[in-house]
């Protein structure tokens, strides 16, 4: 318990710290933070990097058996349409048929190429289509 009585007298105060002492640790710090900031850009390029080419070659590989399968398929149906309407008319109606799928499929995709479009733009109300 005290009763305010310091036996030395009073405490010395520190002495004051000098303004440069103060501004350099201020510009350290913040050399230190800009270090670490540029740090963890780096960092998340590469994950980033790393993420992009296993997803490009893991969609080639899907992409690579969505086509054959694709062919499979086609080859089935006009072998199971040959049957009923001859070869030649078995193919044109599977080529038609694939042709409205991929001319659908073209039709989404200017859709979404439009959104794509529209989240870059600068003026993300206009109403011109660039």
């Amino acid at each position: 318990m005290s009763h305010g009585y310091a036996p030395d007298g009073r405490p010395v105060a520190p002495p004051p710290v000098p303004l440069e002492k103060i501004v350099g640790d201020v510009v350290d710090n913040l050399q230190a933070a800009a270090e670490a900031e540029v740090a963890l850009l780096k960092a998340r390029g590469a994950l980033a990097y790393h993420g992009a080419g296993w997803t490009s070659a893991w969609g080639f590989v899907a992409g690579s058996a969505l086509v054959v399968a694709m062919l499979a398929l086609a080859f089935g149906a006009i072998l199971v349409l040959a049957q009923h309407v001859g070869p030649l008319l078995a193919t044109l109606i599977v080529v038609a048929v694939l042709v409205a799928v991929a001319a659908f499929a073209g039709w989404r995709a200017k859709l979404s190429y439009g959104d794509v479009k529209a989240a870059f733009r600068d003026d993300f109300l206009a109403k011109g289509d660039d």
